[in-house]
């Protein structure tokens, strides 16, 4: 069953299968605030999009700012889940977006809609946990075990699609900093900042990344506090 949400002065169509969390409104917030200081508009990829909500928050700041359309980013919004597509293309006809988000059915390991090197900025809020966890999530599958991908082909994927000097722009559980760093690094993606979220001094449940294409290492370490 569809429900239509209120996202700003956008609606955006979701489902028992496809909602979204608070790691992706974290995510959106680490990515809009750079985005809306650019002069000039950019293009973005959101890779494991599901029902696009990291895409329509994005766009909802610009409306919020009076921005929009003239600085807002071009973005394609890529997913391996037909039924995530079509409830996304939904969501941009009720809004008239079609001009600025477009929905892309393919998989991540082998995108052919975006040429090589032509993105400013790719978000992706990707499974946080390895295939063989054994631990039974409530919310498991696709969408959280790294089951049709992994954090090495998330990363490979950003680092084909990012122009050179191109941001990555993630989410992910802090248990898997290593594997993240080294998939990154691997690629050519390299960590410039790295945001630590906890819940009332508790230890962090999640971490916003932030790495360039060919950048030089040096990396900054924050931490937020949420009440």
């Amino acid at each position: 069953m569809t429900e239509i949400l209120d996202i700003g002065d956008l609606k955006l169509c979701v489902s028992r299968e496809h909602r979204f969390g608070t790691d992706a409104v974290k995510l959106a917030e680490f990515t809009a605030s750079g985005l809306r200081k650019s002069k000039k508009a950019k293009i973005v990829c959101d890779l494991c999009t599901g029902c696009g909500i990291i895409p329509f928050l994005l766009i909802a700041g610009f409306v919020k700012s009076g921005d929009f359309p003239a600085a807002c980013p071009t973005i394609y919004a890529l997913d391996i889940n037909e039924d995530a597509i079509i409830l996304l293309r939904e969501s941009v006809k009720i809004n008239s977006l079609d001009k600025v988000i477009f929905p892309l059915l393919q998989d991540l390991k082998s995108i052919s809609a975006i040429p090589a090197g032509g993105v400013d900025i790719v978000t992706v809020n990707p499974p946080y946990y390895k295939a063989d966890d054994g631990f039974k999530r409530k919310d498991g599958g696709t969408a959280r075990h790294e089951l049709l991908c992994d954090i090495d082909d998330v990363a490979a994927a950003a680092a084909r699609i990012l122009k050179y000097g191109g941001r990555l722009k993630m989410c992910h559980i802090p248990e898997r900093l290593t594997d993240v760093v080294y998939a990154l690094r691997k690629h050519n993606l390299e960590p410039k900042i790295i945001e630590f979220v906890a819940n009332n001094k508790k230890e962090p449940w999640l971490m916003l990344i932030d790495a360039k294409k060919g950048g030089k290492p040096g990396m900054i370490i924050k931490l937020t506090i949420d009440d």
